[in-house]
């Protein structure tokens, strides 16, 4: 069982006055993934940079980080991850 580390910056943005996912975007490293959130954050109510382990074979996920968040994400955004 080989694992896989991945880095996802997770934009959201406002649709009738609600939060909600943009499009997600990858990086090849962790502090790549960092710096996209940030500058995505400037122009969206906000972004967060997540670290996502998976078993590369299966695709069955092992874990997922916020590495960091910026600006406005929903109350609910974390508590999903780890659901």
């Amino acid at each position: 069982m080989a694992m896989r580390t991945s880095y996802v910056v997770q934009p959201f943005e406002l649709h009738r006055k609600r939060l909600r996912p943009g499009r997600q975007e990858s990086a090849s490293t962790e502090s790549g993934a960092i710096k996209k959130a940030e500058n995505l954050a400037k122009r969206m109510p906000g972004a967060a940079a997540l670290k996502v382990v998976a078993d590369d074979e299966t695709g069955e996920l092992e874990g997922v980080t916020v590495l960091g968040s910026w600006g406005e994400i929903p109350d609910d955004f974390v508590e999903s991850l780890q659901g």
